[in-house]
C-alpha cells in the first residue's frame, strides 16, 4: 500500500489510524485512502482499539419516541459529522430497555462515547458507562444528568411561545393538542405546561385535546369542535396541525376565522397549505457542533461536564393564526 500511494509505511499507519499528533497533508491522505480502497484494505477495529487504548465507536440508542423530519435531519447530520472525524456510529435498538438497565447493555459493547437522545438515563447509568470505558456521555433531554455532558431542550418554552402568540392575536379560549402516541409525552406535556404558563394571570383558558395521529380521530374531534367553544389551538407540531386543519375545514370551520391554528417545527409542507400554517420554528444544535463536543471530550475525558441550552423557539406568523 505504501508503494502504491508513494509514501512511507509510517505515513500509511498515521493516515489509517487517524493519528492527530502527526500533520499529514490532505493530498497525501487522499492518496493513502485511494490506495487502501484499490487494494481492498479494511481496518481491523479491534486492533485499532488496542493501539489507541479505546474504540472509535459512538453508540446512539434509537429514540424511544417517534421523531419527525426535523430531528431526523439533525441525527443524519450528526452521524455524518462523526464519520468525518473517523468515528463509527452504531445505533442501538434495545426494545424494552430503559435507564440504568439500558446503560449496562450499552456498556457491553465498550463504546468510546454514548449519545442518549431522550430522557431516562440517570447518574448510576452514566457511572456504569464510564467504568466500561466510555469517555464521553452526552444526554439530550429536558434537564442535566449528573456526570454527563448535556444538551438541554426546554420544550416548555415551545409551548410558552405558542401560547403568547395566540394571546397576542386576541385569542382567549385555547386548545392544546396532546398526541396519544406512546412516548411523545416527554415533549407534549412540557409544551402543554408552557401554554398554561403563557396564559397565567390572564382571562384566557386552556383545554387539553388528546388526539391520535389518525384521520378518523381528527374528524371526531372536529365534529364536536364548536361545542368546545375554542377560538385557537396549538396543535403540538406541524404534522398534527395539518391533520387537524383538514378535519376542521371538512367540518366547515374557518381557519383562522373561527379558530386560529398553530403548529411547530416549521416544515416546508406547512407553507404549501392554504391557509399557510403558522408555526413555532425550532432551532436545534448543529450536528457538527455535537460531533466536535464528543471528539473534544474523547480526547480529554477529564473535562468538566458541559451543559448547553440548545432549543431555540421563534413563532413564524402566517395565515392560519
Amino acid at each position: 500500500m505504501a508503494r502504491l500511494a508513494g509514501v512511507s509505511r509510517a505515513t500509511v499507519s498515521y493516515v489509517l489510524n487517524n493519528t492527530s499528533a502527526v500533520r499529514i497533508s490532505e493530498p497525501t491522505r487522499r492518496r493513502v485512502h485511494e490506495a487502501a480502497k484499490e487494494l481492498g484494505y479494511v481496518p481491523h477495529a479491534a486492533a485499532r482499539s488496542l493501539r489507541a487504548g479505546h474504540s472509535r465507536m459512538v453508540l446512539m440508542p434509537a429514540p424511544r419516541v417517534p421523531v419527525g423530519p426535523l430531528y431526523s435531519r439533525f441525527f443524519d447530520e450528526l452521524q455524518w459529522s462523526l464519520s468525518r472525524l473517523d468515528y463509527t456510529v452504531v445505533q442501538y435498538g434495545g426494545v424494552g430497555l430503559h435507564g440504568d438497565e439500558a446503560a449496562r447493555a450499552w456498556a457491553e459493547l465498550r463504546p468510546v462515547a454514548v449519545i442518549v437522545p431522550d430522557e431516562g438515563l440517570g447518574p448510576k447509568g452514566v457511572a456504569v458507562l464510564k467504568r466500561s470505558g466510555a469517555r464521553a456521555v452526552v444526554t439530550m433531554g429536558p434537564e442535566h444528568v449528573e456526570g454527563a455532558h448535556a444538551l438541554v431542550m426546554d420544550h416548555q418554552e415551545v409551548g410558552r411561545a405558542a401560547g403568547a402568540h395566540l394571546l397576542d392575536r386576541g385569542r382567549r379560549r385555547l386548545g392544546v393538542v396532546v398526541p396519544e402516541a406512546r412516548g411523545l409525552d416527554v415533549f407534549s406535556r412540557p409544551r402543554l405546561a408552557g401554554v398554561r404558563r403563557a396564559v397565567r394571570g390572564t382571562d384566557a383558558t386552556v383545554t387539553e385535546l388528546p388526539l391520535a395521529y389518525e384521520e378518523e380521530a381528527a374528524a371526531r374531534l372536529a365534529a364536536r369542535w364548536r361545542s368546545l367553544g375554542l377560538d385557537a389551538v396549538f396543535a403540538y407540531n406541524d404534522e398534527y396541525a395539518m391533520l387537524l386543519m383538514r378535519a376542521l375545514q371538512d367540518e366547515g370551520i374557518d381557519v383562522p376565522g373561527e379558530t386560529a391554528l398553530l403548529g411547530a417545527d416549521d416544515l416546508v409542507l406547512g407553507r404549501l397549505l392554504r391557509p399557510r400554517l403558522s408555526t413555532v420554528h425550532l432551532r436545534l444544535p448543529a450536528g457538527r457542533d455535537l460531533a466536535e463536543l464528543v471528539d473534544r471530550v474523547v480526547r480529554d475525558p477529564t473535562a468538566v461536564p458541559e451543559t448547553h441550552e440548545v432549543l431555540g423557539s421563534r413563532v413564524v406568523h402566517r395565515e392560519s393564526s
